[in-house]
């Protein structure tokens, strides 16, 4: 996962910024909002135009995670259509939604954010508990 912390550094020291809606404006990547239902969200690409579609009816704090995540997938995994993203995505053993998780909370925890708490990240973010911990767990 050394490779995804590496580009969390450097596209924060690029666009000095480690808000997931400026950094996917900055990297022409189109951000659309929408009911999907239970999904949270997903990350879509037709004919060279990459999409993160948010659902309208998370809170913002969930919309910035989900942006993360989904961003994550734009940066990683470009070529790929990924399936929604749904609470019980957040605990996959799939590789590509591993990947975006950890991409999605070391970005919202990059220094660029003042200081997020474990709490912080629970409560107004929508992260579970066992994900972020497992994250920090990996960093140490």
């Amino acid at each position: 996962m050394e490779s995804i912390t590496s580009k969390i550094k450097s596209i924060t020291e690029k666009f000095q910024t480690n808000n997931p809606f400026i950094i996917a404006k900055e990297l022409g990547i189109e951000v659309v909002y929408e009911d999907l239902g239970k999904a949270l969200g997903y990350y879509s690409r037709h004919f060279r135009v990459k999409v993160i579609h948010i659902n309208q009816n998370a809170n913002e704090h969930s919309k910035k995670f989900i942006c993360a995540h989904e961003l994550g997938h734009a940066i990683f995994h470009p070529d790929a259509n990924t399936p929604f993203l749904k609470r019980q995505t957040l605990f996959s053993t799939d590789r590509i939604e591993l990947e975006a998780n950890f991409f999605a909370i070391n970005l919202l925890f990059s220094s660029f954010n003042g200081c997020v708490t474990v709490k912080e990240a629970i409560e107004q973010y929508g992260i579970p508990e066992q994900l972020v911990i497992s994250n920090i767990a990996k960093n140490f």
